[in-house]
């Protein structure tokens, strides 16, 4: 009579262990792949002759952006650019066109990084000659008008201004570029204009005497031989509209 609950009972607890030992092997399986290419780091979408333009308040143009090709990675969100040309635009000051080879947008789009031939050339303006900053990678922060690298970098102004440093801060804002380690300046002063009045000469003159000293100073922080123990070379720190004339 009382045989069947005793036979009952080793199966019962076998039954419960198999079911757990399911549970326990289902959970510590690795899921499947999807198979819907969402895991993939491929484009969803691709644009030639891509254009790209944001507007101010007031309606006037800030900046363009432009590439031959944009690929839209959903994955990360991000955007990737070939050849890409990014043009900051003021209302009476001179614009801003930066390019490179490739670029990439972050999912935010408050970043845009140039890698490959970065090149960034400000306009000239109010007699000032057309700069050129040449580096191998850039990051640029639209919204804060700025552009940062911690890589090689050549700026050149005509006529014959010609500064190489490692790390630079570009503030489009305050028009200043700060030059972070190994600066290296060269400059020689424009030829006076015989047409121009006697203040404009000495205004010039005053000028370039300043200039020269602040890059003879430069130089020979950055060629001195013997440093304290601890020294550490100082940032450049240039006001485009008065360091770089």
């Amino acid at each position: 009579m009382h045989a069947r609950p005793t036979i009952l009972l080793p199966l019962v607890l076998l039954a419960i262990l198999a079911m757990l030992t399911f549970w326990i092997d289902y959970s510590v399986q690795a899921p499947e792949p999807k198979v819907d290419g969402s895991n993939r780091h491929d484009p969803d979408y691709v644009l030639n002759n891509f254009i790209t333009t944001r507007s101010d308040e007031k309606g006037d143009l800030r900046y363009r952006l432009t590439a031959e090709e944009m690929r839209h990675y959903p994955d990360d969100d991000t955007t990737e650019l070939e050849l890409p040309h990014f043009t900051r635009f003021e209302i009476g000051k001179p614009f801003t066109l930066i390019e490179g080879k490739k670029g990439f947008v972050s999912s935010d789009a408050d970043k845009i990084e140039f890698v490959g031939d970065v090149k960034v050339v400000r306009q000239a303006y109010n007699g000032k000659g057309e700069m050129v900053v040449l580096t191998d990678r850039l990051d640029v922060f639209p919204d804060d008008e700025r552009a940062v690298t911690d890589r090689p970098v050549v700026i050149t102004q005509e006529p014959k201004t010609v500064i190489h440093a490692t790390g630079m801060i570009y503030d489009k804002k305050n028009q200043t570029v700060q030059l972070m380690n190994r600066v290296k300046a060269h400059y020689e002063k424009p030829k006076m204009d015989i047409s121009s009045t006697p203040n404009d000469l000495n205004r010039r003159a005053a000028d370039a005497m300043r200039l020269e000293l602040d890059m003879n100073a430069t130089a020979n922080q950055i060629d001195r031989r013997v440093r304290p123990a601890g020294a550490v070379q100082p940032e450049i720190k240039l006001n485009l509209s008065k360091d770089i004339d």
